[in-house]
């Protein structure tokens, strides 16, 4: 027999050599779903505790909060703390770069700072940057 020009050997299975086959891909489709069920079952048990600590975060959020309704004054007070704290840092990290900057042009007097730079595009194009000064941001 010939299909799509490949020679097929048409094999004649006995009725005993059938039921074999058939026997033994029963066997593996149940071993397939036996370990589909197990996944599926640890997939689930994950998830549930997915939900457990989503639960818990939920009533610890809520009863952290829940004081702060009573009083959203001290909630302001606590987040305008800490970004002041990160305004700090933000200083200190800034102050820090400006260091490295000032070393490193010491080193290398070639290097022009990044002031340096705008201010050259500056004078080349007044446009590229915004001419009027920044506003500090409102406090609370």
């Amino acid at each position: 027999m010939k299909k799509d020009g490949v020679e097929q050997k048409s094999k004649s299975l006995s009725k005993s050599e059938l039921e074999q086959a058939l026997i033994d891909n029963f066997v593996n489709l149940q071993k397939v779903l036996t370990n589909l069920a197990i996944k599926f079952d640890e997939l689930s048990n994950n998830i549930s505790k997915l939900l457990q600590l989503f639960e818990i975060s939920a009533k610890t959020f809520a009863e952290k909060y829940s004081e702060a309704t009573v009083n959203p004054e001290e909630v302001d007070k606590e987040f305008i703390k800490k970004l002041d704290s990160l305004l700090e840092q933000n200083k200190v990290i800034s102050k820090g770069i400006m260091l490295m900057e000032e070393r490193i042009r010491e080193r290398n007097p070639s290097i022009q700072s990044p002031m340096q730079l705008q201010q050259g595009i500056q004078r080349e194009d007044p446009r590229m940057f915004n001419q009027q000064p920044r506003k500090p941001m409102p406090r609370i």
